[in-house]
């Protein structure tokens, strides 16, 4: 059989065997076309290579101890998304440095090698994934080589779905995201929010022939569609990390906290009370959305503004004030409005 070329329809995965145990310093330029010639594979245009971040961790000695596993968690974090205690400890979920959002910012401790010290990931795994080609161009050379690209690959859970699967955590000369908007589906429809992550379904299918199990931290998927490499000057798989308006989970769930004060999201509540944009709003809309939330099943009150800027809450009942002052302190948290002034007050 011969192999496909890229855009033929079919796509190839070839997993490279026997690659040994990767130390401090090692070369994976010469490590992977070793691997490629033992396995009778020649890099050919189109190619992509998917690398597992383990090897280039080993590789650039990114090692850290496993007692001081939490506070590693939070030195490799920009922010905290979520945690929870567990019985061996706290386990969170963060946006780490490396880019992603995920559990434990990626640090690892399987298939940690002799050296039993957990595994970091690269700070920079695009700049990894590019060190890569380069340390591929002169373990290649005299011969030029083929215009390739590389995928770092990772595993995480997703939200919402059982078990794990690869993504892309760094990318070189690959087009990571193929955005279909603007097009039209086989039936003419237009596309209106279609975007193929090309990287994390690479990544994800190179996972099939790789493994935690099966020692096999590099695989070549062949026969990718055109375009699909594109060229050292290519955005990175950072650029597939929602952040800012465009995440919606930030700090876990605003609908949570909405559905803790009687608005369930997809409502009729939900609608009444007003739903967040996913663009920057004004403060007087947010803070406007957080009067109704806290109000809502509460008839028996009236939130006003203050002359300082503050909130004054009225209701007959002095009980219901603070009641409403309780929830008006939440429902404001759930803007992120966190500085504003309560004030409770019954009616003369």
């Amino acid at each position: 059989m011969t192999d496909p070329t890229p855009g033929s329809g079919t796509v190839t995965i070839h997993p490279l065997h026997d690659i040994p145990e990767i130390g401090s310093g090692a070369d994976l330029g010469r490590v992977i076309r070793d691997a490629l010639d033992r396995a009778g594979l020649t890099l050919t245009e189109g190619d992509v290579l998917a690398v597992s971040s383990k090897v280039i961790s080993k590789a650039q000695g990114l090692r850290t101890a496993d007692d001081g596993r939490a506070d590693s968690v939070l030195q490799h974090s920009r922010r905290v998304v979520a945690e929870r205690r567990t019985p061996t400890g706290t386990t969170r979920v963060v946006e780490a440095l490396a880019g992603p959002v995920m559990a434990g910012a990626g640090i690892d401790g399987s298939n940690t090698g002799p050296d039993e010290r957990l595994l970091l990931l690269p700070a920079d795994p695009d700049l990894a994934a590019r060190q890569l080609y380069a340390d591929l161009l002169t373990a290649h050379a005299p011969h030029p080589l083929p215009r390739i690209g590389i995928v770092v690959t990772d595993t995480a859970g997703r939200p919402w779905r059982e078990g794990q699967t690869d993504f892309a955590l760094g990318a070189c000369s690959v087009a990571v995201v193929e955005d279909l908007r603007g097009g039209t589906d086989t039936d003419g429809r237009p596309l209106a929010v279609t975007s193929r992550a090309v990287a994390d379904e690479i990544a994800a299918a190179a996972d099939l022939v790789k493994g935690k199990s099966r020692a096999v931290p590099v695989a070549l998927v062949r026969g990718l569609p055109e375009g699909t490499v594109t060229g050292p000057g290519s955005a990175g798989a950072r650029s597939m990390v929602r952040t800012g308006p465009g995440d919606w989970f930030a700090l876990g769930s605003a609908e949570a906290v909405r559905a803790a004060l009687g608005v369930a999201p997809g409502s009729a509540a939900a609608d009444q009370v007003g739903v967040a944009s996913v663009v920057p709003e004004p403060y007087a809309d947010r803070l406007t959305r957080a009067t109704r939330l806290a109000l809502h099943g509460e008839g028996a009150a009236s939130v006003v503004p203050s002359s300082d800027g503050g909130l004054v809450v009225h209701a007959d009942d002095p009980f219901v004030a603070g009641r409403v002052g309780a929830r008006l302190e939440v429902a404001l948290a759930s803007e992120s409005l966190n500085d504003v002034v309560i004030t409770c007050s019954t009616r003369p």
